[in-house]
């Protein structure tokens, strides 16, 4: 390109570039911008099913590609200063490769970084797979800078423009990752795209560079032909490609959605169907009876009538596979639901046999309660996912909110996991003390009375909560005063929108939960 440049410059003027230049330049750095974005947006759905889609994993990406940046704009200067026959199209090659080896080093990559624990590795895992690729890129920047500036009256404006161009490649890769790409294809077949997109701009500025020592047009269509069959290859593979499962474990079904990787996997060695979203487990059924859930908690939740017997109408709000729905609906308790993730609910209807009685909401939680003109007897707050709560849910403002869809004497019910003793109890003291602010009258359940580590179950209402013996059998009571936690007690601050610790008060409890979780369905199963 060296060598185009200085000839394009023997036909412009001194201070300019060529339109054939600037072309090739801008179309480089707004594909190698595109292509950082999705490489960091994909590391949640290639990390985020092993180690929980939370504030951590977040934060190691972020980092990970700012050091990647750093270093790459610096060794970019730098061999563009010092190493001028190391070409452009070498940078781009050398990515396209290096973003080809991800998905082939995930499952080694997150199995060495496990022992790590939560935090350290999510960050390992991010920096082991991803510094590579995001450097190569990030060094095309000021190394297209180099090559194309002729005065130093120009280089301000050049940069500018760069730099500008490279960020709108970055917004365009941003939502043609999120709106069409993932929805359509999924992470793996996104990187063997992305890896055979920048192959393809690597010939294509081999072909440029060389355009006086024979480069010609059949050339560039052999590397189109030959992208196009590898990317064509991959996308067959990835629809094709089996599961590293043990043995007794059938996947029925699995979609990357905007919001999470879900799958439907048989158990028979245990007899047991569940859903997981990323690295957590939203339903479990018995195989024999899939309308049935298997997780207490939800048995709990179902139990809701035996304190209001006239009880006629809830809302649930995470659908899961449809069991506390369905467990309502059958005492008569006509139930809408609210459900982020179109392809949990696709699977709470296709595999779990979940058949609404009221209406079905696809939506964010808060927007689609903003829009509500009903109320409710009950309302059923369960939006655990991912080995972490959606924080935001648990805000005194979000209750409030949920408050004003109650009918006269209803309750709200919020399945939230934690710890009962020691210091780790205090993020369910802090939504209990929540709960208090906002309604009178407060009752707690917990799924396991013999564990520390256990889902609450938080009733509030603004009338007394008391069981109605006449509303269920002696056994029933019997489980339910078994369950009753007389323990908690109030946080010192309450959950708002503006004040919000419960993500970074969880880290315990988010590696608890991974621990359960792997010692309940294996480590295979959260691996790609």
């Amino acid at each position: 390109m060296a060598k185009s440049l200085s000839n394009a410059s023997a036909h412009t003027k001194p201070d300019s570039v060529s339109a054939l230049d600037r072309t090739v330049l801008y179309l480089t750095v707004s594909l190698t911008g595109a292509s950082v974005m999705v490489l960091e947006l994909l590391g949640t759905r290639l990390i985020g099913p092993f180690y929980g889609v939370s504030i951590y994993v977040w934060s190691s990406l972020i980092s990970v590609t700012m050091i990647a940046l750093a270093l790459g704009y610096w060794l970019g200067g730098m061999i563009a200063d010092r190493i001028p026959g190391l070409r452009l199209s070498y940078l781009i090659a050398s990515a396209a490769v290096a973003t080809l080896l991800i998905p082939i080093l995930i499952r080694p990559v997150l199995l060495l970084t496990d022992p790590m624990g939560l935090r350290a590795g999510a960050f390992f895992s991010a920096l082991l797979l991803f510094t590579v690729p995001l450097t190569l890129l990030a060094m095309t920047g000021p190394y297209v800078i180099k090559l194309a500036a002729r005065q130093l009256a120009n280089v301000g404006a050049l940069s500018g423009s760069v730099y500008a161009v490279s960020t709108l490649g970055s917004v365009i890769g941003t939502i043609a990752l999120g709106f069409y790409l993932l929805p359509m294809t999924g992470a793996r077949a996104v990187l063997y795209g992305l890896s055979a997109l920048l192959g393809l701009l690597a010939s294509t500025l081999v072909l440029y560079e060389r355009r006086g020592l024979g480069g010609n047009v059949a050339t560039l269509c052999v590397a189109v032909i030959v992208f196009a069959c590898f990317g064509g290859g991959a996308l067959a593979y990835e629809h094709h490609r089996p599961q590293p499962w043990g043995k007794g474990l059938t996947l029925l079904y699995e979609s990357e959605s905007v919001y999470g990787w879900v799958r439907v996997i048989d158990d028979q060695a245990q007899k047991v169907r569940f859903m997981m979203s990323d690295a957590s487990t939203i339903s479990a059924a018995d195989l024999d009876n899939v309308r049935s859930g298997l997780l207490s908690y939800q048995w709990v939740t179902q139990r809701l009538p035996v304190f209001r017997p006239a009880a006629r109408s809830a809302l649930l709000i995470g659908l899961g596979g449809g069991h506390i729905a369905a467990g309502l609906e059958r005492q008569g308790v006509k139930t809408d639901a609210i459900e982020i993730d179109p392809a949990v609910a696709y699977a709470a209807s296709r595999y779990f046999h979940y058949h609404p009685s009221g209406d079905l909401l696809i939506g964010d939680a808060r927007y689609q309660i903003r829009r509500l003109n009903k109320t409710y007897d009950f309302i059923i707050h369960d939006c655990f996912t991912g080995g972490s709560e959606p924080a935001h849910l648990m805000s005194i403002e979000t209750l409030r909110e949920l408050k004003a869809h109650l009918n006269s004497g209803g309750i709200l019910a919020i399945n939230f996991v934690g710890f009962a003793e020691g210091e780790r109890r205090m993020p369910a003291q802090l939504v209990y003390r929540t709960l208090g602010e906002v309604f009178e009258h407060r009752r707690v359940y917990v799924s396991e009375p013999d564990s520390e580590f256990n889902d609450f179950i938080f009733f509030a209402a603004d009338e007394p909560i008391n069981v109605h013996p006449e509303a269920a059998s002696a056994r029933t009571l019997d489980l339910l005063a078994k369950r009753r936690f007389f323990g908690m007690t109030e946080g010192e601050r309450i959950v708002t929108d503006d004040f919000n610790p419960l993500e970074s008060l969880q880290v315990s409890k988010a590696e608890m939960y991974r621990k359960v979780l792997l010692e309940r369905v294996g480590m295979d199963v959260l691996l790609r």
